[in-house]
């Protein structure tokens, strides 16, 4: 019995606290790739990849960021031809599958930014997911126009945490 307490409490630590190269781990969740646009406008956006090697779905609910009043899941949807931003209330993260964020499809809409990003600069912000709870990651600004994350962005300046 003392055997198994101490094999399910080194368990809980290492799913609690593991890390993954460019990316955050919490349970079975790992966010990579996390990154924004340089932006002069009082409203920015975040994208990043998020892959669940876990046996249940997850599902993304809310984020947080000191750098914008409010933070919303957007998505795209057209109607009569034309696309249309909205609100979403949860981005699906389904077993074996990655929720990919990116323009144009779902992202993280950072309202009422508290002032412009900065090329090269990074800002932490905290993902609320339905199982998982809170992951903070931090956001890797690029330069206007970007349509990714950048592979320079990659080779030195990964900045991911996780939070319990």
């Amino acid at each position: 019995m003392r055997f198994f307490a101490l094999a399910l409490v080194a368990l809980f630590y290492a799913v609690g606290s593991a890390t993954a190269g460019d990316g955050i781990k919490k349970a079975a969740l790992t966010v990579k790739d996390a990154w924004s646009r340089a932006t002069l406008a009082r409203n920015g956006a975040a994208y990043m990849t998020i892959f669940n090697h876990g046996s249940i779905a997850d599902r993304l609910i809310a984020a947080e960021s000191p750098v914008a009043k409010n933070v919303e899941l957007h998505s795209h949807k057209s109607s009569d031809g034309v696309m249309r931003m909205r609100r979403i209330p949860a981005v699906e993260v389904h077993p074996g599958k990655s929720a990919v964020l990116e323009p144009g499809g779902s992202h993280l809409m950072l309202m009422g930014l508290a002032r412009s990003l900065k090329e090269g600069e990074v800002f932490p912000i905290t993902l609320a997911f339905e199982k998982a709870g809170k992951v903070m990651v931090d956001i890797a600004v690029q330069k206007v126009g970007a349509v990714g994350y950048s592979d320079h962005m990659k080779r030195g300046h990964s900045h991911h945490k996780h939070s319990n």
